[in-house]
């Protein structure tokens, strides 16, 4: 069992290193020909996958985190057991906060 665990730890920085490959060649061969930009190398595709993931927010997991957490079931069961003025309270509250 072991080496399910050693094999996950260099597959996903092989994963990492395939799809920054894979922007190297994608950028160089559609960007210089549409937009005024140069042609990047590896390390700076790599940079770049890094800074979109990081600004994107992505860096906690993404796609790989329950879409419904633990935190969202609170949630939606709390939700599910008020009532509809309590419901409407919520929705004012939300309206007021995010300008709806």
């Amino acid at each position: 069992m072991h080496y399910k665990k050693y094999f996950f730890w260099f597959f996903i920085p092989f994963i990492f290193c395939v799809i920054a490959l894979v922007v190297m060649l994608l950028w160089n061969a559609i960007l210089p020909d549409l937009l005024p930009v140069r042609s990047i190398n590896y390390w700076q595709a790599l940079g770049l996958l890094i800074l979109c993931r990081i600004l994107s927010g992505s860096m906690g997991g993404g796609a790989y985190q329950k879409p419904f957490g633990r935190f969202s079931q609170h949630k939606r069961d709390k939700w599910m057991n008020m009532s509809e003025e309590e419901k409407l309270k919520v929705k004012e509250e939300w309206r007021k906060r995010w300008g709806r």
